[in-house]
Parts: C-alpha cells; sequence; structure tokens
C-alpha cells in the first residue's frame, strides 16, 4: 500500500447482520467476522483501521473515487464487479441460502413459482435467483440497512423469499419468524474490492490477506465468529 495512507480506510454498510458484523458501537467499536478480519489486516500492514460507512451500492464507487482503500462487505467476486474493481484474493467462502417465513413450505427453488423473492441488485444471490424458474425477482439495494429492509419485507409479506449467503442467515435458524427453506452449494468466493489505479493498494492487501491465512490467524476469528460453517481454507488456498 502507498506509503502516503497510514490509515487503512475500508468502506461497508452500517447494519446489524451478525456474525458478517454488527452496529457500530460506541464501547465496543465495529465487531464481527469481517470487522476482524480488517483488523487482521490492518495489523499486518501496520495501519490504523478506519471503517467508511456508505449504502450498499456506494461502496464500489467510492473507492473508485478514492473515498476509501477497498470494500471489506459481502462482496462476491463476479464478472459485474470484476468490471469495477480489483478484488484480492478471497478471505471467505460462502453458499447461498433462501430464508422463508416460518411454516411456509417452500423446500426447493420449484417451490418458488410466481412467488416475489429478495436479493440484493447485482449480487451473485440475484444471479441465483434468476436462474429459479417462475420465481419473481425483487431487487434491494439502495438503503443503509439492505439486509434489514429484506427481512422486514419477508416477515411484512411484501415478499415471500430472501436469498442472500448461508452466513447470514446463521442467527436466524430459530427465529419465530424466518426458517430456512433450502441451501445451494454455490462455493461464493468474497474478496476485497479496491480501485484499478490502485494496484500498490491491492497487491499489499493481498499479501496481507495471504500471510493471516497461511499463518493461521484468519482460522482462528473464523472459529470465534463462524464456528457452524466449514473454513474454506488451507495451506493458505481453499479447499
Amino acid at each position: 500500500m502507498s506509503e502516503r495512507h497510514e490509515t487503512l480506510r475500508l468502506a461497508c454498510i452500517d447494519s446489524d447482520a451478525p456474525p458478517l458484523f454488527l452496529l457500530d458501537d460506541p464501547v465496543h467499536g465495529r465487531r464481527g467476522y469481517e470487522p476482524a478480519v480488517g483488523e487482521l489486516l490492518a495489523a499486518e500492514l501496520g495501519r490504523t483501521l478506519e471503517w467508511v460507512y456508505l449504502p450498499w451500492n456506494d461502496m464500489i464507487p467510492a473507492v473508485r473515487r478514492g473515498d476509501a482503500d477497498g470494500v471489506l462487505c459481502g462482496q462476491g467476486i463476479i464478472p459485474s464487479r470484476l468490471e469495477q474493481a480489483d478484488f484480492t484474493r478471497p478471505y471467505a467462502v460462502f453458499h447461498e441460502s433462501v430464508l422463508v417465513r416460518r411454516g411456509d413450505p417452500i423446500s426447493s427453488p420449484e417451490d418458488l413459482r410466481g412467488r416475489r423473492v429478495a436479493a440484493i441488485s447485482g449480487s451473485t444471490n440475484m444471479a441465483l435467483l434468476k436462474t429459479f424458474e417462475g420465481a419473481v425477482p425483487v431487487e434491494f439495494g439502495d438503503s443503509d440497512d439492505v439486509f434489514g429492509d429484506m427481512l422486514a419485507a419477508l416477515r411484512s409479506g411484501e415478499v415471500d423469499g430472501v436469498v442472500d449467503d448461508d452466513v447470514v442467515f446463521v442467527p436466524l435458524g430459530r427465529h419465530p419468524d424466518f426458517e430456512l427453506a433450502f441451501t445451494v452449494r454455490t462455493g461464493n468466493r468474497w474478496g476485497i474490492a479496491v480501485s484499478k489505479s490502485r494496484p500498490e493498494t491491492l497487491a499489499s492487501l493481498d499479501r496481507a490477506l495471504g500471510a493471516v491465512i497461511g499463518d493461521g490467524r484468519l482460522a482462528a476469528v473464523w472459529a470465534e465468529w463462524l464456528p457452524d460453517l466449514e473454513y474454506p481454507f488451507a495451506a493458505g488456498g481453499v479447499v
């Protein structure tokens, strides 16, 4: 990373989506798996970590403007995003699930025919949703709390399902209003998005990420925050 940056500025939404991240807290700060990854990288680089909070759809544009060094916030490495930014190696690999209202008899994509189903605009989740024949995609994204908005829409009946990565649904397993319908093992690779005009930033973040994977620090953070999900890395690579 360029030496003119003593602070590592990472963009994300300020939302409550455990175990990935919790709302920023004036006492405890920002906590969760992704904040812990950010702290590991800042420590490895000898930088001070600062979070830049933005609406979901403005995160990559902000990096391209130079308002942040990278996006560490649920960014699956997909072609549409690779057109806009470069990405580090993955810091997580997740599958995708469908959440429905508790008691709704949905257990497969076929059961979603004619149903309105939410996903984040331009995401891997929306791409998967569009393969569910007969389902009616409903796009979300222009919000500071897109995940909360989708859950509210599901609870109210505005939509009949929500597609997202399996990790965000972990805390909802016993929720009185929701239940997991099914999971598709898509193996989505999540990385840190960096401006294409800053190859030195990309290289330094990628080296730092490789270091914390290689020495087991990332595995320890995964075990702390994601103990119910299979750790996807071994010997510095994806299993």
